[in-house]
This record gives structure tokens, sequence and C-alpha cells, in this order.
């Protein structure tokens, strides 16, 4: 597979990585390059996602950078492994951006996904109709892949064991739901089927809960695999999406995703509010 065909997300988190760990110890480039009897730009290149690192090289660099921990090894090696991994949306090329592109790399790269939506309903919970609405109304152009797109990536939740969806829902979100009554109601019922599943853990957050202003913006969380499981969050805004890997960035996240399962409804109750509003 040629170097531009790489999932430029997983070559990105393994180049940021190596980068990190050879500033932490107080290393420069040229010392990694006599390491590895290589020239400079090649591990520019590697720590910019441009170029993927064979095995034996990664061994040399961990070693020279002092890395002990045998579970970060280990999840380094796996993920440079896999920098080449083809994926099912691959064959799709230009029909999918890059941002969409890397957001389906990190979800299948992950053992669990914690996400809060306010304003609309979490992708993989979506009917074929809910999200024709809401994609064709966005790009029009191009809507049919993109819904089929976002119908494939369901198969997470019934095709993969180990992979986790937890969901909350700002309750606003479910009285935008768009169509006829017939298909908010096919909606609403297939949330309250999605969270029989057993990896499904779907909460609504009700309208009179109060939260900080600062809270109120979606999020997700991603538990991406490894032996010692690292979780990174997606934002999304008007012209793409910005990745927060930095520990302090994640743990602000956290805590506010913990006081939002707090403050929302329990999933029991959950159900019962999705039921009785598919009943009105």
């Amino acid at each position: 597979m040629a170097q531009s065909d790489m999932p430029t997300m997983r070559s990105r988190r393994l180049g940021g990585e190596l980068r990190r760990l050879r500033i932490e110890a107080g290393l420069k480039v040229t010392d990694a390059a006599e390491a590895l009897e290589c020239g400079h730009p090649k591990v520019s290149q590697i720590e910019t996602g441009k170029r993927g690192i064979r095995q034996l090289d990664l061994t040399t660099l961990l070693n020279l950078y002092g890395v002990e921990d045998d579970n970060l090894r280990a999840n380094l090696k796996r993920l440079a492994k896999e920098l080449h991994k083809v994926d099912w949306w691959t064959k799709s090329g230009p029909l999918l951006h890059d941002v969409l592109k890397d957001y389906l790399t990190l979800e299948a790269d992950s053992e669990q996904v914690r996400t809060y939506e306010s304003m609309v309903l979490p992708g993989l919970l979506q009917t074929e109709a809910y999200a024709l609405s809401v994609i064709s109304s966005a790009v029009p152009e191009n809507a049919e892949t993109l819904v089929a797109t976002r119908m494939k990536r369901k198969e997470l939740l019934l095709n993969r064991s180990g992979f986790t969806l937890r969901a909350i829902i700002d309750a606003p979100a479910l009285y935008r739901i768009p169509g006829d009554r017939s298909l908010v109601r096919e909606q609403l019922d297939h949330l309250c089927e999605a969270s029989a599943l057993r990896n499904v853990n779907l909460q609504v957050l009700p309208v009179e809960v109060q939260l900080p202003v600062d809270q109120w913006a979606p999020f997700t969380i991603f538990g991406l695999r490894g032996e010692a499981p690292a979780s990174v969050v997606w934002l999304e805004h008007l012209t793409g999406a910005t990745l927060l890997e930095q520990q302090p960035d994640v743990s602000s996240y956290a805590k506010a995703w913990d006081e939002m399962t707090a403050a929302a409804l329990s999933p029991a109750a959950s159900l019962s509010f999705l039921r009785d509003l598919a009943k009105d």
C-alpha cells in the first residue's frame, strides 16, 4: 500500500506518541536518526505520520527513549502493525472526507465510545430515515453514500464483541426528530430496542437539569483498545473537528461525562421516558 493510502489517524497517533517520548527523553531528531542509521527526514516523516515504521526500528526507538512500560510498548507495536490495515470504508475513497475517515478509524479502534449529543441523536442510534433527513439537508450531493456509511457503522453494535456504546441524549433532541408521526415513532422505537442491547447504555438528560454552560457542547470520548486503554476526545465544529489527546483535556471531559451521567435519568428511567414519548 502506498504511504499516501495509509490511515492517517493511526499513523499520526503513532508518530505523535513517538515524538512525545523522544522529547520526554530529552533527545533530538538527530539522536533518533543516528540510532536508526538514517537521515533526519525519515524520523520527521514518522513523527508527523507521513510514513510507517518497521517493528525493528520501533524497538530501537523505544529502547533509546527508555520506555520500560510493557503495556505501552505492546500498544505502540500493535498500532504500528495496523497502519496499513484496510478498513471497510477504504474503498469509498474520495467520497468520504478525511475528517469522517479519522472519526471512523477512532471508532473502529475503540472498545468503548462515550458520546453526548444535544441537538441530534448519536449516529450509531439513528434509523436510516432519520439519517437521510439530517444528512440530506446538510450535504445533499453526497447524502446516499454518507447514509450508507452511517448504517454500516451500526454493525459495531451487533457483530463485534467487546464494543460498548454509552450515550447521553439531551431531551430536546428527542423532540427535534424530523418526519411525520410514523417516522418519529420508528426512531423512538429504535432507541428503545437499542437500549435493550447488552453493550448499549442510553441515558436521557431531562430538560430541567441545570449544568454549567461549558458542558453543553456535544463531545465523544473514544476508549481506544490496548493492554493499557487510552482515551481521546473528539469535538466537531462548523469547519471540521478537533482531537484532544492531552491528559488534562481528556480528564476534563471525563469529569464532565461523570457529572452528566449522574444528572441524567438512569438507563431504566430513560427507557420508560422513551416509551412514553413514543406513545404520545
